[in-house]
């Protein structure tokens, strides 16, 4: 896929703003409503994630990934997304990559993320990467149906 480019933004990026609003929308439609993720919300605000990447294919925005400060040692992964006509080329993994290496670069030693289990297709990608299962970390260690993941990068 040589004509996909990554571009390094932050989270009141238009583009990423975008991918916010289709993701919050897809996150409540697989819990069964808004409602069943309403605790979840305040921990997912677009605009406090520092670094977002943006995957483009030509002009196209095709996908998001963000990292936001977690402590002195870990950065957390935030809003993996791939537009559903583009998955199945790796776009994901190579985002991943790319969050991976800014991480290592501006000093952290590990990666942590929050999702859920029904969310297989983001499970089976953390896991492909080398990310195992953690016990939850605050604040989703009081939400219910969070599960979370961890990759030690030193």
């Amino acid at each position: 896929m040589n004509n996909l480019n990554f571009i390094w933004t932050n989270g009141e990026n238009e583009n990423f703003q975008n991918f916010y609003l289709v993701t919050e929308k897809y996150y409540s439609e697989i819990v069964g409503g808004r409602e069943n993720r309403k605790a979840f919300i305040p921990y997912n605000i677009s605009e406090t994630i520092q670094d977002v990447l943006l995957a483009f294919i030509g002009e196209k925005c095709v996908g998001c990934a963000g990292m936001k400060k977690y402590s002195e040692r870990d950065v957390e992964i935030k809003r993996v997304w791939v537009e559903p006509k583009f998955r199945g080329r790796g776009i994901a993994s190579k985002m991943m990559t790319e969050i991976e290496k800014k991480a290592v670069q501006n000093g952290f030693e590990k990666t942590i993320l929050q999702t859920r289990e029904i969310m297989y297709d983001a499970v089976g990608l953390y896991r492909k990467l080398g990310y195992v299962k953690i016990e939850n970390y605050p604040p989703y260690d009081k939400l219910d149906g969070a599960v979370c993941y961890a990759k030690n990068l030193k």
